[in-house]
């Protein structure tokens, strides 16, 4: 592994570095986000002011055409700009999905009309996507999703229900894949579709969190009417569309938020156990090196990727690991925060009282955020065995319903 930048990539690092230094605040000096609240419009519009400035400087989409607002540049680049950008407090959380999912599938399928229509708006943040894939019936098998597809004459009509979708409440349109064939394996009868989120039919349900938060959703569809020409990819070739989908997700959820390690150390400087400070307790001490390490772990695999993006290779599989190791890591780290806190561990942020919580509830929000993302981007099972076939060359999980048409699989009892 090379971990040095070439000369090329320290001028553009140098140049991510005077943007966000003249632009946007440190973390260590800002309060951190809370996830335990909706967003609200000034937060929106926030968000949609930062996307425009990042568009306006070229560094919104690093990779994507110039003719759709990006440079055309080396992957290795994009992963630049995230390590600089995640130092500072810019706002997040609502257009990853879009960016980071549905217009790269769009740019891989849409028409040359279609993206000149949606590209540079998502683009500058002026419109808002979703994904439209996980299905109460289905959960990580996307493949067995129930929501129907119908032709008639030159339109698709769309019934069903789609669950966990992220920002659906605030988007303008959104990604879908649906059943057009139940009469061939699962796989088989899929087709993929982009949707106007207005459209007649389209009813959206917010879900409350446990944290307080209600950040997805779920998505019913009656009737909805969908033209053939916002089909996406050949009519029953809909899972090969969704893989371009997925494996951009893999990599766009790969990092986890707030709290990390360092957090962690300065909760332990704060606290004490039987008088002392709780950073001196060797059993603490312990556990924080573990997660040290596994951090390292995580930053030297990085490095691996990081390299074989510089030569213009392709990553591998290896990017499950990352999703894996840092979603439960997070969950641990949080945990023991909690355990830390005593009884203060009981108090949550509000608009009243914002600084009654150590460390603004930091720990208390991660800790029931966190178990949402060793589900999103692929559950922790279904990455270990990508991990462990496509990784490690151990043989696959029998599938015994591989060739059986959707229609004949046996269904439970409503």
């Amino acid at each position: 592994m090379d971990f040095d930048d070439t000369p090329e990539e320290a001028e553009f690092r140098a140049e991510v570095r005077a943007f966000l230094g003249a632009h946007a605040e440190p973390k260590g000096t800002a309060r951190p986000a809370s996830r335990a609240r909706p967003i609200d419009a000034a937060e929106l519009a926030r968000a949609r002011a930062w996307q425009a400035h990042k568009a306006d400087a070229g560094l919104a989409a690093i990779t994507w055409p110039v003719r759709w607002g990006g440079r055309e540049a080396a992957p290795i680049l994009q992963v630049i700009y995230n390590q600089e950008e995640a130092a500072y407090a810019v706002p997040r959380g609502v257009f990853e999905i879009g960016l980071g999912m549905c217009i790269p599938t769009m740019l891989a399928y849409a028409s040359p009309a279609q993206l000149e229509r949606h590209v540079r708006p998502a683009l500058r943040g002026e419109e808002i996507w979703c994904q439209l894939f996980s299905e109460p019936a289905a959960g990580s098998d996307v493949a067995g999703l129930r929501t129907r597809a119908e032709r008639d004459g030159g339109d698709w009509i769309i019934n069903g229900q789609k669950i966990w979708t992220s920002g659906a409440h605030l988007a303008n349109f959104g990604i879908l894949v649906a059943r057009s064939d139940p009469t061939v394996p699962k796989h088989a009868g899929l087709t993929f579709f982009f949707l106007d989120m207005r459209s007649p039919g389209v009813e959206v349900r917010p879900i409350r969190q446990i944290s307080g938060g209600s950040h997805f959703n779920e998505v019913f569809l009656t009737d909805v009417r969908i033209p053939d020409a916002q089909r996406l990819g050949a009519v029953g070739a809909g899972w090969k569309v969704s893989l371009t989908t997925l494996m951009n997700e893999r990599l766009a959820v790969g990092d986890v938020p707030r709290p990390d390690v360092e957090d962690l150390l300065a909760l332990a400087r704060l606290v004490q156990i039987d008088g002392a400070p709780a950073l001196a307790d060797p059993v603490l001490r312990a556990r924080i090196a573990e997660w040290h390490v596994r951090s390292q772990g995580l930053r030297f695999s990085r490095f691996r990727t990081m390299t074989a993006l510089s030569r213009g290779q392709t990553p591998g599989p290896e990017s499950a690991i990352a999703k894996v190791v840092n979603a439960a890591k997070l969950q641990d780290i949080a945990a023991c925060g909690l355990d830390l806190l005593g009884a203060a561990g009981m108090v949550m942020e509000s608009g009243i009282a914002p600084d009654i919580a150590p460390m603004h509830a930091l720990f208390q929000e991660a800790l029931l955020f966190s178990p949402g993302l060793r589900i999103a981007g692929g559950t922790d099972e279904i990455l270990r065995n990508i991990i462990a076939e496509r990784v490690l060359g151990l043989p696959p999980d029998i599938r015994v319903d591989k060739d059986v048409p959707f229609n004949q699989l046996p269904q439970g009892a409503c």
